[in-house]
């Protein structure tokens, strides 16, 4: 069986032509983005927005939650994959950065299908469980700021139904993650949600080494929980 495989500059252009299938719409959003100051560091790649779009598609996603608008790529990705009737509820602190979304939402007419919350994260997480109730989410993606992450994690476990699905960016952030020396912050609470997930007993994980780290996090069904906490 065969290691990971280095992906170099030329591997990755491979990949992106074999594979993507980022439209005129996106890629200006994209190019955009990457040019706004850490533009390139805060955005997700072309191929994680196309991902994320897969994964509402295979999880039937009508309603979806995106921890982290910024300029709304991720956001654009996955309500044009939602089922129909469906909406994905983006959160962000201020509408510095998600104004320039907006515009893009429109062009590609799912505007109507995006609903923006601004604020603080977690104060809009728990007016969404006060709203809709535990369960109510198909889908979670988490890439707001990482010292939050812990607690993003639990409100969003909280949100998504039974056999819906967490997607937490960044798991690996930039490779620091394995460097003891490293305590910044935003490190430590990546780690500590990185250490979390793995003793989790309420969610089936799986940390996949693309991009800047992405796990998977299903939600484990009540009767699947209680055989697990029984054994």
């Amino acid at each position: 069986m065969a290691d990971q495989q280095h992906v170099s500059n030329e591997l990755h252009a491979y990949v992106r032509a074999v594979s993507l299938r980022e439209d005129e719409i996106l890629r200006q959003l994209r190019e955009e983005t990457g040019a706004l100051p850490a533009g390139g560091s805060l955005q997700v790649m072309a191929e994680e927005g196309q991902f994320l779009a897969l994964l509402v598609g295979l999880t039937g996603g009508r309603r979806v939650l995106d921890i982290g608008t910024y300029t709304g790529y991720s956001a654009l990705c996955m309500a044009r994959a939602l089922a129909p009737g469906g909406r994905v509820i983006t959160c962000e602190l201020h509408r510095r950065w998600s104004d320039i979304g907006a515009a893009y939402w429109e062009r590609a007419g799912v505007a109507d299908r995006i609903d923006l919350r601004i604020g603080h994260a977690t104060d809009t997480l728990e007016k969404l469980l006060a709203e809709y109730g535990p369960g109510s989410f198909d889908l979670v993606f988490i890439d707001g700021d990482k010292q939050n992450y812990p607690v993003y994690y639990e409100l969003s476990l909280a949100l998504v139904r039974e056999e819906g699905l967490i997607v937490v960016d960044n798991t690996l952030f930039f490779g620091r993650v394995v460097d003891p020396a490293d305590t910044d912050p935003q490190v430590a609470a990546v780690r500590e949600l990185n250490t979390r997930l793995l003793k989790d007993d309420r969610v089936d994980i799986s940390l996949l080494p693309i991009a800047d780290g992405v796990t998977l996090a299903r939600k484990r069904p009540t009767a699947v929980r209680n055989r697990v906490v029984r054994a």
